[in-house]
């Protein structure tokens, strides 16, 4: 793998770090419906070719797209109901009135569910059959996973979570046990798979509109799964697991920047011998499934591939955990192997989220890789000039943000910033810090060396922290922000494509 012959890699762009579910939208978050469609024209009016979003899978506790029950499948949130009414399937219907800045998932996600479950009985008794014959041959083309999928969400809303409280055939996945149910379940089963055509049929949809007006999309792989998931469900030997499917331990970080307790995300930990016996078989799947979504993949938690802190799983916090060795070189030269075999030699096109603590063995891994790193600003302002996080320190392999879905904005973060952070900041940015730190933070990065520059959406309209879309650590309020398009001005576009024209950002993406 070599950075230099990734093609999204080799020039100078820029982009926009926004969830979808963060869009407009008459039905309660954003979705793959027209306000989509409008962002894409707003980002090339600002003269950007990169659109960053979070994971395209369901959401799990605490709204978390980071604990999906699949990381395979698409959020049915995002599917487009609008479109659903144009085929004729679902009523046309006045939606609730629901929040405009954040997204009320406890009233949102059953709405949208029933309105599903009603396009879903629309399709079905549709004459003629419209659609039919595409719908088997996605339920065929992307069985592998599809089935499982439909499967393990059926038995959940049957049985409720977790997977390991289910009937013992069940909960074990016995081929035989999901034959003998698979005839009552049979509306179940064809209702989820419905979701996951619409939400792909949307999506490619839109990417290609994406595409076609220059705009290249770059997803997010979490590296763990959530316990409660088709992924560990039905690949119990591959995750460290106890006779009734529980874990034995779990994964996070230890306390850092973020919290003095760490993270005890409570995802199970792989067993990355295991999956190493069948070549990593898992991984391949995931990443190819992913990549013929997206166009670039940033691979959260990279340090976790050269070692994870393993928590105990009886441990309530991450304090008490331990690193334990990850994969390592070994999957990854099985995943280029296999992306170069089907992509007739191109790299993996992947950014590697080296944030945190991050030793030298990590590092030595994502420069063998090939891999770029990301540099947050918002950590730059320390007591040192050779702080990594300051521009001037950046190396062209480097994707540089503001701040990520976990920072506070750069309004909120300059208003709760400590004076020696503030007299930092000043001194290398100049006086426009006290007026619009946002901008003085984007004109640093964008007019640095680094290839890549990623902008939060917040951080382009100068939003403070009430529109921070993630606190690291909280479980309940995050992952639901939401802006109206009343929020946007003319002129953050035009500021920002004048920004990106001079510092040579604007170029086609070489794909």
């Amino acid at each position: 793998m070599n950075f230099a012959n990734a093609p999204i890699f080799s020039q100078r762009t820029s982009g926009i770090l926004l969830h979808i579910t963060s869009l407009p939208g008459a039905h309660g978050s954003g979705d793959l419906g027209a306000e989509a469609y409008h962002f894409v024209d707003w980002l090339v009016s600002a003269g950007q070719r990169l659109w960053q979003i979070l994971p395209l899978s369901p959401v799990g506790p605490g709204n978390s797209p980071y604990h999906s029950p699949s990381t395979f499948a698409g959020n049915p949130m995002l599917v487009d109901l609008d479109e659903l009414m144009r085929l004729g399937w679902l009523a046309p219907r006045a939606p609730p009135v629901f929040n405009l800045d954040h997204c009320d998932f406890e009233h949102v996600m059953p709405y949208r569910m029933a309105r599903l479950r009603e396009a879903w009985q629309g399709f079905l008794s549709a004459a003629p059959h419209a659609g039919w014959d595409e719908f088997e041959n996605f339920r065929q083309q992307e069985a592998r996973w599809l089935e499982a999928y439909a499967f393990f969400m059926a038995f959940d809303m049957r049985h409720g979570q977790p997977w390991t409280q289910w009937p013992v055939r069940l909960a074990q996945g016995e081929p035989a046990a999901l034959a003998e149910a698979a005839p009552s379940m049979t509306d179940d089963l064809g209702f989820y798979s419905f979701i996951q055509w619409r939400f792909s049929v949307q999506w490619q949809r839109l990417r290609d509109y994406a595409h076609a007006r220059g705009v290249q999309i770059m997803g997010d792989a979490p590296i763990f799964v959530a316990h409660h998931s088709a992924d560990v469900w039905l690949n119990q030997s591959q995750f460290f697991l106890d006779a009734l499917g529980e874990p034995t331990a779990v994964a996070g970080v230890p306390p850092d920047y973020f919290s003095s307790t760490g993270q005890r995300w409570g995802n199970p930990v792989y067993r990355w011998d295991v999956m190493a016996d069948d070549g990593f078989a898992w991984w391949k799947d995931r990443l190819n499934h992913l990549l013929a979504l997206v166009d670039v993949v940033r691979l959260d938690h990279f340090r976790g591939f050269e070692s994870c802190w393993e928590i105990p799983a009886e441990q309530p916090t991450a304090v008490a955990g331990c690193w334990r060795p990850g994969p390592g070189q070994a999957l990854f030269d099985a995943l280029a192997t296999a992306r170069v075999q089907q992509r007739q030699g191109i790299p993996l096109p992947i950014i590697a989220e080296d944030l945190g603590i991050i030793t030298p063995a990590v590092s030595a891994l994502r420069e063998a890789c090939g891999f770029p790193g990301m540099r947050v600003m918002q950590f730059a302002f320390g007591d040192t000039s050779a702080n990594p996080y300051l521009p001037h320190n950046f190396e062209v392999q480097t994707v540089a943000y503001t701040g990520t879905h976990d920072n506070n904005t750069s309004v909120g973060w300059w208003l709760g910033a400590s004076d020696p952070e503030r007299e930092a900041a000043r001194a290398y940015l100049g006086p426009q810090v006290d007026t619009e730190i946002h901008w003085a933070l984007m004109q640093s990065l964008s007019q640095s060396v680094a290839s890549m520059v990623i902008f939060p959406f917040q951080d382009v309209l100068g939003l403070d922290g009430a529109h921070r879309m993630n606190t690291p650590g909280v479980a309940l309020g995050c992952w639901e922000w939401r802006f109206d398009w009343r929020w946007v001005e003319p002129e953050p576009a035009q500021r920002l494509a004048a920004l990106t024209r001079a510092h040579g950002r604007n170029l086609p993406m070489n794909t």
